[in-house]
C-alpha cells in the first residue's frame, strides 16, 4: 500500500496547478465579482489541456485515466474557486458519468463527447420543493406517449440552472411508489415547454449559477431515458462519485485556506515577530494540516477502492463528511489567524468561507451522510418516515 502519488500523477498535479493559480486566480475573482460563470471559451481552453473529462474513457473523448487523476486536478482548480472548479467537476464526477455508464451508445457519443471538447455543459436536476434530503418523494413525472417520453413537473436547487446546455432530471417514470418508480431522463435546453426560474442569490457559490427548473409537457426521444423506472439505485451510484468530487471541492477550499494562512502567519507581525513564532498559531497550523490530510486520504481511499467502477456509499460517505466538516472548521480557523484581513472581500479568505458552507449542504447534507454511514455498518437501511 503507497500513498504517494506516482510520478506521472504529481505531472499532472504540477501542471493542473501551474495553469490554475497561474493564469486562473484574476479570472476567478472577476467571477465573483459579477456571479458570472466561466466563459465558454475558457472551459474550451480547459477541453485543450485535457482537464475535462480526465477519467472518462478514450473512445468518449476522455483521457481515460482514474478517479484519482480526476480529484488530483479538481483539488488544484477548486484551490482557486469552486466556480472556476465546477466544469471540472461536471466533467469527471457529475451526471455526464451517469449518461456515460447508464445511457445508450448513441447517447453517450452525442452527449459525454461533446462535453469532454468544452461544447456541452451537463447539469443535474434532483432536488424538488418537498424532495431533498428526502428524495424519493419526488414528483417529477415522465409519461411514455407513442415514440416519446413527456415530462411535468418541476426541480429545485439545480446548480447550473440556466446555464447549462441540458440536465439529467431524475423524475418517476412509472406509478409505483417510492424509488422503485424512479429514473433519470436527459433533455436539453431550448426544448419546448422547458423554462428556468430566476438565478438564485446565494450566500456563496457566486459564479455557479443555479434555478428553479419547470417541465410542461416536455417531449423527448425515448432514448433519452439514462435509466428507467428502478434504477434508482444506479443513480444513486453514480452519484457515490460525486460524493467524492463533492468532498474534494470542500477539500479544495481547506487545502488553498491553508496554503494562504501559512504564508501569511509567516509574514504578518504582532508584538516583534511574525504570528507563526507564537505556539498558538503553530498548534493550530498542525490542527489544520491533520484535518486536509486525513480529508484528502479518505477522499482518495473512496476512489482508489473503486478501481474501474464507482465508489461504495460507505466509503464515499464518510469521504464527503468528514471532508464537509473539517474543512469549514480550517477555513474558519484560517479566517480567524488571518484576522480582518480573512474578514475583506479583497482578499479569498471570506469567499472560501462562503462556499465551503455550501459544498456541506449539497450533494446530501453532511447528517444524511453520518446515516448513510450508519446504514451501511449494520447493513439495512433506515425509514426516516417512521417514528
Amino acid at each position: 500500500m503507497d500513498f504517494r502519488l506516482t510520478p506521472d500523477q504529481q505531472q499532472l498535479q504540477r501542471a493542473a496547478r501551474d495553469f490554475a493559480c497561474g493564469e486562473l486566480r484574476e479570472i476567478a475573482a472577476e467571477l465573483e465579482f459579477d456571479n458570472a460563470p466561466p466563459s465558454r471559451k475558457l472551459v474550451r481552453r480547459y477541453a485543450e489541456m485535457g482537464f475535462l473529462g480526465i477519467n472518462v474513457p478514450h473512445e468518449y473523448g476522455g483521457l481515460g485515466l482514474g478517479n484519482i487523476e480526476a480529484l488530483i486536478v479538481l483539488e488544484q482548480f477548486a484551490q482557486i474557486s469552486s466556480a472556476i472548479a465546477f466544469p471540472i467537476f461536471e466533467s469527471s464526477v457529475g451526471p455526464v458519468r451517469a449518461i456515460e455508464r447508464f445511457g445508450s451508445e448513441a447517447l453517450r457519443r452525442r452527449v459525454v463527447s461533446s462535453v469532454c471538447a468544452g461544447e456541452k455543459m451537463v447539469a443535474v436536476a434532483m432536488s424538488e420543493a418537498e424532495a431533498g434530503s428526502a428524495l424519493t418523494d419526488l414528483k417529477t413525472r415522465a409519461r411514455t406517449s407513442h415514440d416519446k417520453i413527456v415530462i411535468n413537473g418541476s426541480k429545485r436547487w439545480c446548480s447550473g440552472g440556466g446555464h447549462a446546455d441540458a440536465y439529467l432530471v431524475y423524475c418517476r417514470l412509472s406509478d409505483e411508489t417510492g424509488a422503485k418508480g424512479i429514473g433519470a431522463v436527459y433533455v436539453e435546453k431550448g426544448t419546448p415547454g422547458f423554462s428556468f426560474g430566476a438565478n438564485e442569490n446565494l450566500m456563496g457559490f457566486r459564479g455557479v449559477p443555479s434555478s428553479d427548473l419547470y417541465f410542461d409537457d416536455v417531449e423527448v426521444p425515448l432514448d433519452n431515458v439514462v435509466v428507467p423506472a428502478g434504477g434508482f439505485r444506479l443513480l444513486m451510484e453514480a452519484f457515490d462519485l460525486e460524493r467524492c468530487g463533492n468532498a474534494t471541492m470542500a477539500l479544495g477550499q481547506a487545502s488553498g485556506a491553508l496554503e494562504d494562512v501559512i504564508v501569511y502567519v509567516q509574514e504578518r507581525k504582532q508584538f516583534g515577530r511574525p504570528l507563526v513564532e507564537f505556539q498558538a498559531v503553530q498548534i493550530k497550523l498542525a490542527e489544520m494540516a491533520m484535518k486536509v490530510e486525513a480529508a484528502r486520504l479518505l477522499i482518495h481511499r473512496a476512489a482508489t477502492n473503486a478501481e474501474e467502477g464507482l465508489p461504495s456509499i460507505l466509503d464515499s460517505s464518510m469521504a464527503k463528511c468528514f471532508s464537509n466538516q473539517s474543512a469549514r472548521e480550517v477555513v474558519g480557523d484560517a479566517m480567524q489567524l488571518m484576522g480582518a484581513y480573512g474578514y475583506s472581500k479583497d482578499f479569498p479568505m471570506e469567499r472560501r468561507l462562503r462556499d465551503v458552507w455550501g459544498w456541506g449542504i449539497a450533494g446530501g447534507a453532511i447528517d444524511i451522510q453520518k446515516i448513510n454511514i450508519a446504514s451501511a455498518l449494520v447493513g439495512r437501511r433506515f425509514d426516516q418516515r417512521r417514528s
